[in-house]
């Protein structure tokens, strides 16, 4: 994606408060035992959204967090966003205009929402087109993002493969990636461990909190996920028996 001017003013308040996040003392250690923080920043039920998307998508919640970071900085996750004074950026990855907001051939979002009769400029038809770039596209980073092992690795390979940011703010991606994986993806940054007790899951399939090991049916694939722990995993993956079953 094209270098992009500056953000829309309406975002600025979000930028002072992740500076704040990122002056808080939360670390960046490598591995998968990175310290995500304890930060209280506000996450936005589109974050929510957002990352409860890609989690049942397959990916770890620190995986999910990294993209979510990065849509924080680019829109704030608002899929009405138009990048400040009139610039190409749209929605909330900030697509071009003349490219893959518009133009792009087979790739772009006004094409996806046609072609599947949905409204380019509501949420969950830009959260599809993202998940249908990342895996039509390899340049888009979909098997690095995979391989990461923690949520500022995630962080970086989504802004650095999907985004292609020009002035990135990077440390601002991170705090915000952080602040979403403290509130919905518990406070480590690998996978999880399974076995009762841990944290439960949000489901955006089934909108409530559910427990440990709950086997869940995605509205969004038609796959089964179990909470691990405070993360959604692919239930094959996940040896711990079922704390109820919930299919579609």
């Amino acid at each position: 994606m094209s270098q992009r001017a500056l953000r829309s003013l309406v975002l600025a308040p979000c930028l002072l408060a992740s500076m704040a996040v990122a002056t808080a003392g939360c670390s960046a250690a490598s591995g998968s035992g990175e310290d995500v923080g304890s930060t209280s920043a506000d996450v936005s039920s589109s974050e929510h959204t957002a990352y409860s998307f890609f989690v049942g998508k397959g990916l770890k919640g620190f995986q999910a967090a990294g993209i979510v970071g990065n849509l924080q900085q680019e829109s704030d996750v608002d899929p009405t966003a138009i990048e400040y004074g009139g610039g190409q950026g749209r929605g909330i990855a900030q697509w071009s205009t003349g490219g893959r907001w518009n133009a792009d051939h087979d790739d772009n979002m006004v094409w996806y929402a046609s072609v599947h009769g949905l409204n380019e400029w509501s949420l969950t038809p830009q959260l599809e087109f993202i998940w249908y770039e990342l895996e039509h596209d390899a340049s888009y980073g979909l098997a690095e993002l995979r391989a990461s092992g923690n949520v500022t690795d995630a962080t970086l390979v989504f802004q650095d493969r999907f985004e292609g940011c020009g002035t990135c703010d990077q440390s601002n991606r991170i705090a915000y990636a952080k602040a979403v994986l403290s509130a919905y993806g518990g406070s480590g940054g690998g996978s999880g461990g399974g076995g009762g007790g841990g944290k439960g899951c949000y489901s955006d399939t089934l909108a409530r909190e559910m427990p440990d090991n709950a086997c869940v049916q995605s509205k969004y694939d038609s796959a089964w996920y179990q909470c691990d722990n405070g993360s959604w995993a692919d239930r094959w993956t996940d040896p711990a028996a079922c704390d109820g079953v919930y299919p579609l």
